[in-house]
């Protein structure tokens, strides 16, 4: 899990996120990006109930892709506020598939320090 510096928690940041940020989309992950002024990324992770119908399988799925984030990015570029949108089925897919569909977003974000 993310110190809370770098976490996404109130409402207002995720809307402001939502409605100015940026798209990005590959297969059932989406990433919305926006520019924030502390110097520093802040994440979030977004599981639709219609995908998940029950909070456990949300609530994994959300651990499963923060700890992706957290162990396994590149480096990014700082000052960025960050949320990824599960909208599909998630739990056929292996560490490494996962690992390489989120790359590919922030590749297409143009997120990831050459």
């Amino acid at each position: 899990m993310f110190p809370k510096r770098k976490r996404l928690k109130k409402k207002k940041d995720f809307d402001k996120v939502f409605h100015e940020g940026a798209s990005f989309k590959e297969d059932f992950l989406f990433l919305k990006i926006f520019k924030n002024d502390l110097g520093t990324n802040r994440f979030g992770v977004a599981v639709g109930k219609k995908t998940f119908n029950k909070a456990t399988e949300r609530n994994r799925i959300k651990r499963r892709i923060n700890e992706l984030l957290r162990s396994e990015l590149p480096e990014l570029k700082k000052g960025w506020d960050i949320i990824v949108i599960i909208s599909g089925n998630i739990k056929n897919e292996s560490h490494g598939e996962l690992k390489d569909k989120i790359n590919k977003l922030f590749e297409k974000a143009k997120l990831i320090l050459d």
